[in-house]
């Protein structure tokens, strides 16, 4: 439920606070007060498009904030993003400043406004005044049955894209079945040529690292025998040697002149660091052989791999990657060529999405019928006596949508067989189908705040008063805010705004909005009947209207 609104420099709204109830609110006033600004400030609250022309001429920046009671589900989806409050609700603010810059926030956290819509979803649903013209269109239609049935239309589309997709490929592969089976046996030829090769992901490296180390295995171990003689296998005093003689003559030294101890500690180590690497040597010397053999074998797979990777245009790091690309493509192609198994596979894809799409139609049958019986007698109540409403499902060709076009019928009179919505319904007769329409598909939504917005256009007299009460016993259920002209309709309201437009010190116009005392709202109603000369007939009527 929406508690609080604050509207900051927005159009012609300087700065407003509201707060609201549960029930039926209305909001009245004179054309061009601004009673529609609060609903587009409410919707850009909730995630709605907004640019640098909704700020207030002179001001930096437009600010609305919407602070809501929210459902079970609603605080679900805030846990699951992380934006929950510690009171439990939810603070909805969206800033939009005179460059076009929007910013958004949930609970005080930065969001996006596709995160505000998501949200907003769940907190409020939105009936526009000109929701009527949207009916006419059979995407509109279609749409507001499957909301009215909780279809789940994703399935549908998800199976007829995947069935289409094949039907696609075995029309193509049908038209050139020639062209693929050359590209078939290009594969089979290019795959068998590395299945026979064989490379290994980094063996390219490895190989190479052996190479250098076999090709120059002779100086590796010259190298290395010549320094372990000079260090400790030579014939004449090898280094290791001549440190531990050096050593012993200077450690009897030591007891003239212990100052020569930090030398003898300094040629120890040294000598334990040759020692070392003596026996480093002798191991590197065991593991290092000359093995020509084996260097003709490295050379020839070097020359395969290297002549391989020209042909194939890859670097040779790159075969075994290549390999498997070409390996899944052939694969792919084997799997297209096999005409009978890609027909048996499409005729298993088609078979699941029409299990899917005739239990949509199924659904959709159900919603239509309720629909159709619930708008016919709220048709009655709104002076179309002998009205009826059918919502039909017109079969068609296998789509994304399903199995069947929705499409909305009326007969304005008893005896005459319904036509579509567009072709019989009169301005007058299509806003009051359109707003039997909106109660009730409200009905069936679980969002707790309805709006409407001056969906009430096009009616009168006694109609009105029928109109008026329907919202009104839409607003013991669920919170109801609406836009309004009519005076019967306003007449219902459990609360009642008043929106004006006033002259500010700076000769600005800015729209104010007050809340009615039971006084002030006889004066709004009998505005509403009688236009600006309000006489005590019209306060007398207005007055019958409130105690109705």
């Amino acid at each position: 439920m929406l508690r609080t609104l604050s509207i900051r420099d927005f159009v012609i709204v300087d700065s407003i606070e509201l707060e609201f109830s549960a029930g039926f609110t209305v909001f009245t006033g004179e054309t061009g007060a601004g009673k529609s600004i609060l609903i587009d400030a409410l919707t850009l609250a909730l995630g709605g498009r907004g640019d640098a022309s909704v700020v207030r001429e002179g001001a930096a920046k437009a600010d609305i904030t919407a602070d809501f009671a929210v459902s079970a589900q609603a605080r679900a989806w805030l846990d699951e993003h992380e934006f929950t409050s510690d009171d439990g609700g939810a603070l909805l603010r969206r800033v939009i400043d005179n460059a076009g810059r929007s910013k958004a926030y949930i609970n005080g956290i930065a969001a996006t406004a596709a995160q505000l819509r998501e949200l907003g979803d769940l907190l409020v649903d939105i009936h526009g005044q000109h929701a009527h013209q949207s009916l006419l269109k059979t995407e509109a239609q279609r749409e507001l049955l499957d909301n009215q049935a909780g279809a789940h239309t994703k399935e549908v589309a998800a199976a007829y894209k995947a069935w289409r997709a094949l039907a696609k490929q075995l029309e193509e592969f049908e038209k050139n079945q020639a062209n693929v089976l050359l590209e078939r046996e290009r594969l089979e030829w290019q795959v068998g040529e590395l299945d026979k090769l064989a490379p290994k992901p980094g063996e390219w490296t490895e190989i190479g690292n052996e190479h250098s180390r076999l090709s120059h295995a002779a100086s590796l171990l010259e190298g290395a025998q010549e320094a372990l003689a000079v260090i400790s296998e030579a014939d004449e005093q090898p280094i290791v040697s001549q440190l531990a003689s050096l050593n012993t003559k200077l450690a009897k030294l030591v007891s003239v002149d212990a100052e020569l101890q930090p030398v003898v500690d300094l040629i120890e180590s040294a000598r334990i660091q040759l020692q070392e690497s003596a026996y480093a040597l002798n191991t590197y010397l065991d593991r290092v052989e000359l093995d020509p053999g084996r260097l003709r074998e490295v050379d020839a797979r070097m020359e395969a791999l290297h002549s391989a990777a020209r042909k194939f245009r890859v670097d040779a790091d790159d075969l075994p990657a290549e390999h498997a690309r070409l390996a899944a493509q052939l694969n792919q192609l084997a799997d297209a060529t096999d005409i009978e198994g890609l027909r048996k596979q499409e005729a298993k894809l088609k078979d699941d999405y029409l299990v899917v799409a005739q239990k949509l139609s199924a659904t959709r049958a159900v919603a239509a019928r309720a629909l159709s019986d619930a708008v016919t007698k709220a048709m009655q109540d709104l002076n179309m006596t002998g009205g009826r409403f059918e919502v039909a499902l017109n079969p068609c060709e296998p789509s994304a949508k399903g199995l069947e076009q929705v499409e909305f019928l009326v007969a304005g009179h008893a005896g005459v067989a319904p036509r579509p919505l567009a072709k019989v319904a009169s301005g007058g007769e299509l806003a009051r189908i359109s707003l039997a329409i909106s109660v009730i598909t409200s009905n069936a939504t679980t969002v707790p705040t309805l709006i409407f917005d001056e969906v009430d256009s096009g009616i009168g007299g006694g109609v009105a008063e029928v109109v008026g009460r329907l919202l009104k016993r839409l607003g013991q259920e669920r919170q109801v805010l609406c836009v309004t002209h009519l005076p019967q309709v306003a007449s219902q309201g459990n609360s009642h705004f008043q929106v004006a437009k006033s002259t500010l010190a700076n000769g600005k116009t800015a729209s104010r909005i007050e809340v009615l005392d039971p006084k002030a709202r006889v004066e709004e109603v009998a505005r509403m009947l009688g236009g600006l000369e309000i006489t005590a007939t019209t306060r007398k009527h207005a007055r019958e209207l409130l105690a109705s």
